[in-house]
């Protein structure tokens, strides 16, 4: 794969596809969407890259974490997104495995006077099969259901709301989402 490989083949259907997804899946936290088509260099799953490819571009600093952080990469990105790669500090959107994000500490989670200045954080190469938490909040009616790579984070994420970062969780075609106003159990 090359960096001119791997965008979308008919952007104007493809991107509104992949936003209308995106849109799902952050309005109800725990639905799981399928993304296909998409693809970047390794390590990206096809849905972290459709997240990219509809979400960031020349104005939207990204940090790259871990094995995300390649030659390849950066390259399909600049030519796809245009997206300056900067500091975990600097990132509105950071893209990662778990362990290569954390200390999450290090992301933006807003000001009381502007909340919106936060971080979302991609986590890739996510375990959808594993032990799934309960959640609670906004866009769930009851209950919903979703794996996580631990509680404790999350818990204590939304224990600063309105503050704190926002995730999107790709493993393979799929997608999920946990915005900070969710409540984990």
């Amino acid at each position: 794969m090359n960096e001119l490989s791997g965008g979308f083949a008919d952007p104007a259907i493809e991107s509104a596809i992949a936003f209308r997804a995106i849109l799902k899946v952050t309005a109800r936290p725990g639905r799981v969407e399928t993304l296909t088509g998409h693809s970047g260099p390794a390590p990206i799953s096809s849905a972290a890259a459709a997240v990219l490819l509809v979400l960031v571009d020349r104005t939207t600093p990204l940090h790259l974490a871990g094995d995300h952080d390649n030659p390849a990469l950066r390259q399909w990105i600049a030519f796809h997104c245009g997206a300056p790669v900067v500091a975990a500090e600097e990132a509105v959107f950071a893209l990662g495995s778990w362990a290569a994000l954390t200390p999450l500490d290090r992301f933006a989670i807003g000001t009381p006077e502007y909340p919106d200045r936060a971080a979302t954080l991609i986590v890739d190469g996510h375990d959808f099969d594993a032990k799934p938490a309960e959640l609670r909040g906004p866009g769930i009616k009851g209950k919903a259901k979703l794996a996580l790579p631990e509680r404790k984070a999350f818990i204590a994420n939304r224990a600063r709301f309105p503050l704190g970062w926002d995730t999107f969780f790709c493993g393979g075609d799929r997608l999920a989402a946990l915005p900070r106003s969710t409540e984990v159990r």
